[in-house]
């Protein structure tokens, strides 16, 4: 999902939540709104994953403690040469 795609997102979920709060969703809007909630979570999810196992990990002696398998992910995602 690109930056663009998002943010229609977030504003759909968002007009969504202030509609509910002044008035009330229709049945099918309840359902709309919890399944861009899952779209939204599940897009969150990823990202944060990617995230987590892009991170190399150095103490505070300079040696890198990643775990191995951080490491593997990251050589099939070409981010390692060794």
């Amino acid at each position: 999902m690109d930056k663009t795609q998002e943010a229609q997102l977030l504003k759909r979920i968002n007009d969504l939540y202030h509609k509910k709060e002044q008035t009330g969703l229709t049945s099918a809007e309840e359902v709309e709104r919890k399944d861009l909630h899952q779209v939204f979570i599940k897009n969150f999810r990823a990202g944060f994953k990617q995230t987590v196992e892009d991170l190399v990990i150095v103490n505070k002696d300079g040696k890198e403690i990643t775990s191995e398998k951080a490491k593997k992910l990251q050589r099939q995602r070409g981010l390692r040469k060794d």
